[in-house]
């Protein structure tokens, strides 16, 4: 099971909305060779972590199946970011869109990029909430507490499910 977070609270570049950033985003990773997506979460809007004057964020987890090596994965990533007007400059800034790779099964990476288990993904409400749409009773890898643990500990985030993807 691969799980990748995708975030967003600018437009794109075509002007699109992040919501709609985040749904073409999802369409260019299903095209991913040898892999498919095999469940996508609720659309989520959050405040931005650590709180700032930034506009909120769209989030959303894909949960996806398949062989690919974990640089090769980052790379494409990497790749649809820029598509999408992805400009990186200082941490937890605004962006058009973000994609980050959660876990890739139980494997443990500490170095090369990417680092696996995502070393701040158990910390952030805006990732575990959608993430359990997917993959409820997901164990992280390093930790071994379930998503539904993982929660409870970030209750104080807030995270909005909104109705749609629109």
């Amino acid at each position: 099971m691969i799980l990748v977070a995708l975030g967003a609270n600018l437009p794109a570049p075509s002007g699109s909305p992040p919501s709609v950033t985040l749904r073409a985003a999802a369409a260019e990773i299903a095209r991913l060779p040898n892999l498919r997506i095999e469940a996508t979460s609720a659309l989520y809007e959050s405040a931005p972590q650590p709180p700032s004057g930034q506009p909120a964020y769209r989030n959303a987890v894909l949960r996806l199946a398949g062989d690919i090596d974990p640089a090769a994965l980052l790379a494409a990533l990497l790749e649809i970011e820029a598509r999408f007007g992805r400009q990186r400059g200082e941490g937890n800034g605004s962006r058009s869109l973000d994609l980050d790779i959660i876990a890739m099964g139980e494997t443990l990476r500490q170095a090369p990029d990417p680092i696996l288990p995502h070393p701040r993904a158990h910390q952030r409400a805006f990732v575990l909430r959608p993430l359990a749409d997917v993959a409820p009773g997901w164990r992280h890898p390093l930790l071994g507490i379930k998503v539904e643990a993982l929660l409870a500990k970030v209750a104080d985030q807030p995270v909005r499910r909104l109705a749609d993807w629109d």
